[in-house]
């Protein structure tokens, strides 16, 4: 568990939460080497439970003012002709630790404030659900620096809010507010900033007390969906209902509702 205050990345286990925290306050979380290396370890650390461990729910947040504002572009700068290896070393270890989120089996949580720029976009783009304070800014921000996406931001967010909502965002990197990101379906909720913490708290606990191996083929069906025809996707619902169906939480589910009982789940 990366639980040392010094580290660029935290990682902390409270229940079957599993917190995520970038830790850069600094420099409002920019990703460098060492912080992209140490969030794709972050990560791997949580998929090595293979979704039977206490982790039934993973939440991605930020320390300080923000929750990231990017790639630390001062890296790029120190030497201009060493940026493109400085981005793939970026890259390559912020993509790998895409791959492994895109792989688990529990729901991924963005909790967001202040600056979400660049890969943050992307990033909080990439998670299942995402809440957001009152006070984020949200914008893709590569235009204005000469570069394309990474993190997956060209991916998720057409997926998220639209092609042609997603090109505005990308060409134009405007700031887009709390509001206006909910408006557009970029975030799930957004709540005051003073109580971002509490509020991701309360979702994240309801996550992590609700049928998590469902969970699992919920998010795990949705992210395919696009990949698939219907056939194909009709077929792997079939497939994921009836596999749901030898678990005990689908039998402790079907119970209660005939009961007239709140359920017990397990994630089992």
């Amino acid at each position: 568990m990366m639980s040392d205050t010094a580290s660029p990345v935290l990682l902390v286990r409270e229940g079957a939460v599993s917190w995520i925290r970038l830790n850069r306050p600094g420099v409002l979380n920019a990703l460098d080497e060492a912080t992209a290396a140490a969030f794709l370890e972050a990560c791997r650390s949580v998929a090595e439970e293979g979704g039977k461990g206490p982790t039934r729910v993973l939440v991605i947040a930020g320390n300080g003012r923000g929750f990231m504002a990017g790639g630390d572009v001062g890296r790029f700068n120190d030497d201009p002709g060493a940026a493109p290896a400085v981005a793939g070393a970026i890259i390559v270890h912020l993509h790998g630790a895409l791959r492994v989120l895109d792989r688990l089996d529990v729901p991924v949580l963005a909790s967001v404030h202040g600056p979400v720029a660049g890969a943050g976009m992307s990033l909080a783009s990439a998670a299942d659900l995402c809440i957001a304070a009152d006070d984020a800014k949200f914008t893709m921000a590569y235009a204005r620096i000469g570069a394309t996406p990474d993190g997956s931001g060209s991916f998720h967010l057409p997926r998220l809010v639209g092609l042609r909502r997603a090109m505005e965002l990308a060409m134009l990197s405007d700031v887009v507010d709390a509001a206006e990101a909910l408006r557009i379906g970029l975030v799930n909720r957004v709540v005051p900033a003073a109580c971002l913490a509490e509020e991701t708290a309360k979702l994240a606990e309801r996550l992590a007390s609700g049928p998590t191996a469902a969970y699992a083929g919920i998010r795990h069906l949705m992210r395919q969906s696009f990949e698939r025809t219907l056939d194909e996707q009709l077929d792997a619902e079939r497939d994921r209902f009836l596999a749901t169906a030898t678990t005990s939480d689908f039998i402790e589910g079907v119970g209660a509702f005939i009961a007239k009982r709140r359920p017990n789940f397990t994630g089992r």
